[in-house]
């Protein structure tokens, strides 16, 4: 939960969907995983989920390139598998559940399960991804590790065969107990979520301190330093509107993005933030369960309302809703690297694009009130907020401003 408003393990979705999910443990594997994917999808017609985690996408490790390989396949069509009308989808649903049992088959032996043998039986591990490699950093090989590289379908007598050879059986893997909870469905008791939390990320020493082994020498410094939260940068545009917001005692549902910034000191201008369009529909229902839409707005950026803001917008324009919603363009996608979207006239390799006209967008939709002001100038600003609040009916206020670090403004 680096940069995440919630903290969830994805594995599940491998599950709940019936398709095989791979994951990687180092840079190499991920690569090598990535060109199994498609192999494996060709050969059991499937899609697959390929997971990543923080550690090992931030990670860097030798990698063996080759030629890059492309093929085409003809559409054939095909209603009974790609039209999912009830009566097709009953036919297709045993042809699922045939796929699962194959790819189940498929876990037993294939490379991306690899079971790496130890000194000692004393313990066994299985494990994946970057747990694994906490694993063998801290026992290295002294005792047997299943790496499993393919996390579902899981696998059933490779687990037995080494619980079989162990005296204990330990599953280390981060989040939920996901490979435990598989284990125990196949009457292999092991030990998992009774040593390692549910919650954050592991590590090597977290590891050994669960197993009873030496942690590495961990260099602190002796002072206390300050801490140093994240804030908007100097000259932000966004700076001035969340200033007027708070000095008005506004009520603001806010959004994904840099602007997410607005919540913490000094402004603090920000009252909730869950996902990616979630302001403009969440005033929606917040000022048609209170009574504080004359107190309330949304705050949404250019990219994100053209993301999954806009659908909200529609719906606030349709049921009339009595709304403001203020939308904060600077030009660029500012939080992930400044990459172009639809409103910026470029695509994303610097080309000229089509360009959304985000006030023809805001009245095409149904909305008449739709104004544009300068964040820098506050007194603009406050009288845009104030006025947009008094009346009883939907409106937009775009605030323009380019982001300050852009270059080529």
């Amino acid at each position: 939960m680096h940069s995440s408003q919630n903290e969830q393990d994805s594995r599940h979705y491998a599950k709940a969907s019936k398709v095989p999910m791979l994951e990687p443990s180092d840079s190499a594997e991920a690569l090598k995983f990535t060109k199994l994917a498609y192999e494996i999808s060709e050969k059991f017609d499937t899609a697959v989920i390929i997971k990543m985690c923080t550690r090992v996408s931030h990670s860097q490790s030798i990698v063996e390139t080759s030629d890059r390989t492309e093929f085409k396949k003809d559409y054939e069509k095909n209603p009974g598998k790609y039209i999912m009308m009830p009566g097709n989808a009953k036919k297709r649903h045993p042809i699922v559940e045939e796929r699962t049992a194959k790819l189940t088959e498929y876990a037993e032996n294939c490379e991306l399960n690899v079971l790496e043998d130890g000194e000692s039986y004393e313990y066994g591990f299985i494990s994946s991804s970057t747990s694994y490699q906490y694993v063998k950093e801290v026992f290295g090989n002294k005792y047997p590790v299943l790496k499993l590289g393919m996390i579902w379908p899981l696998p059933v007598e490779s687990i037995k065969a080494l619980a079989a050879k162990v005296e204990n059986l330990v599953v280390v893997e981060e989040l939920d107990g996901f490979i435990e909870e598989h284990c125990n469905s196949i009457g292999v008791k092991v030990t998992g979520k009774e040593l390692f939390s549910c919650i954050d990320e592991l590590s090597q020493n977290k590891v050994a301190t669960a197993l009873g082994q030496p942690v590495n020498c961990v260099t602190a410094l002796d002072e206390n330093i300050p801490p140093r939260p994240p804030v908007m940068c100097a000259g932000c545009p966004h700076r001035g509107l969340f200033y007027t917001l708070k000095k008005n005692k506004v009520n603001v549902l806010g959004d994904i993005g840099c602007y997410t910034l607005g919540a913490v000191a000094p402004l603090a201008a920000m009252d909730t933030t869950i996902c990616m369009g979630a302001s403009v529909s969440g005033l929606h229902g917040f000022n048609k369960g209170t009574d504080n839409a004359n107190h309330s707005v949304a705050v949404i950026g250019d990219s994100t309302f053209m993301h999954s803001g806009v659908t909200g917008l529609i719906n606030i324009a349709y049921n009339a809703s009595d709304s403001t919603v203020i939308i904060l363009d600077n030009s660029i996608t500012g939080m992930t690297g400044h990459q172009q979207n639809p409103t910026t006239g470029l695509n994303l390799k610097g080309d000229p694009a089509a360009k959304i006209n985000l006030e023809n967008l805001c009245k095409a939709v149904g909305i008449n009130r739709v104004r544009v002001v300068d964040p820098y100038n506050l007194k603009e600003c406050n009288d845009a907020v104030k006025e947009e609040l008094a009346v009883s009916e939907p409106s937009v206020i775009i605030s323009r401003r380019p982001c300050a670090l852009l270059k080529y403004v």
